[in-house]
């Protein structure tokens, strides 16, 4: 028997001020109007988190099975039904041995895959990463990790400066992984080139970046100009201003614009001291940064929380829901199985309050205690 579940449902349309969402097992069979009395609660689908590092005092960082199934149902529990396991820089042993504990988290759906952001990242431009890791791309060591994690690894985050990262590029496309730009010092024609070779997304863009400049636009013009990449923008009010996160999503639009949270392992707790890719970092008023020069290290965003920050600063709901759900889900190929309320995709979506808290979140037709 088809479950209803009713209310304003966003769809990438619009929203259905009376409507309804129907699943039949773990399908969602049709989105139609359902006259009711009062709209009742946002009906949105299931958040796509494309980057996160973990969440809840878990981490995907240390390539630890147990700690990345606690860190995914932390982010459930927000609303996020979809979500890549992120790495940081890292030697290449713990990028093989996270890689083959990972991939039966994939396999099984508790992750839709991993990230590594890093290590062939600018030094310049390394934000939170640990330097002693950073190195040059190494084809033979993508080709590795691709092959061990059989369809586990989804992105690649690296800077089109340094030596290899082309050819980089290339390898990851090639094997249906999304290269991603950035912690980056590229110019503005290294970037191009970068996303000539097949590079779709912009890791958290202007955080970790070559600042723009009206004589050298750099990487932030260079991936807002390109129809085919996705920007990643955290909307916590720490990483951008509101003023840029509306300047972003305005000139890429919400098609190319993808609300990530960034998180690490503190999203959730309370402030203290915490472990990133082996640096020590303190959280203060639940704002995470190095203890030791106080850049910002990751956030401890949820979300839910990344979309009411985005509709409180003037994001229209049908384009807030869109970019934590439908262009992220593209962004990272699973545009097909889920990211949209839609008859035929995965029956994933949150029930939210008028304040867009959340009330109750199902995945695959299942709902999460």
């Amino acid at each position: 028997m088809a479950l209803r579940v009713t209310g304003k449902v966003v769809t990438p349309t619009g929203v259905i001020r009376q409507g309804c969402v129907e699943i039949n097992g773990d399908r969602i069979r049709a989105v139609a109007e359902y006259p009711a009395k009062r709209d009742g609660h946002w009906i949105v689908p299931g958040f796509v988190d494309m980057h996160t590092h973990g969440g809840g005092g878990h981490t995907f960082t240390t390539g630890d099975a147990d700690s990345a199934r606690q860190a995914a149902a932390f982010h459930l529990g927000h609303g996020t039904t979809t979500l890549l396991a992120s790495l940081v820089s890292a030697p290449f042993a713990l990028m093989r041995s996270a890689t083959a504990a990972f991939a039966p988290l994939v396999r099984e759906g508790v992750l839709a895959g991993v990230h590594f952001e890093g290590p062939y990242l600018s030094a310049a431009r390394c934000g939170a990463q640990n330097p002693e890791f950073l190195r040059d791309p190494s084809t033979d060591e993508l080709a590795e990790l691709v092959e061990l994690g059989a369809g586990a690894v989804r992105m690649v985050t690296l800077a089109p400066e340094r030596d290899g990262a082309l050819d980089a590029v290339k390898l990851l496309t090639s094997h249906g992984v999304v290269a991603a730009v950035g912690h980056t010092d590229a110019t503005y024609e290294q970037t191009r080139a970068a996303v000539s070779a097949g590079a779709s997304v912009g890791t958290h863009l202007f955080n970790g970046m070559r600042p723009v400049h009206h004589r050298e636009p750099g990487p932030v013009v260079a991936l807002l100009q390109a129809p085919d990449v996705v920007c990643e923008l955290v909307a916590d009010g720490v990483h951008l201003h509101d003023g840029m996160l509306a300047f972003a999503t305005a000139t890429a639009g919400p098609e190319r614009t993808a609300l990530i949270t960034d998180a690490m392992a503190a999203a959730g707790m309370p402030d203290g001291r915490y472990e990133l890719g082996g640096q020590e970092v303190l959280v203060t008023d639940g704002v995470a940064r190095l203890a030791g020069d106080g850049v910002i290290a990751g956030s401890t965003l949820t979300l839910d929380a990344a979309l009411r920050h985005a509709a409180g600063s003037g994001i229209p709901m049908t384009d807030a829901v869109r970019m934590v759900a439908t262009t992220p889900a593209r962004a990272i190929g699973l545009g097909d199985q889920v990211g949209a309320l839609q008859a035929g995709l995965r029956a994933d979506l949150v029930v939210l309050d008028d304040d867009l808290d959340v009330v109750r979140v199902m995945r695959a037709g299942t709902w999460v205690e």
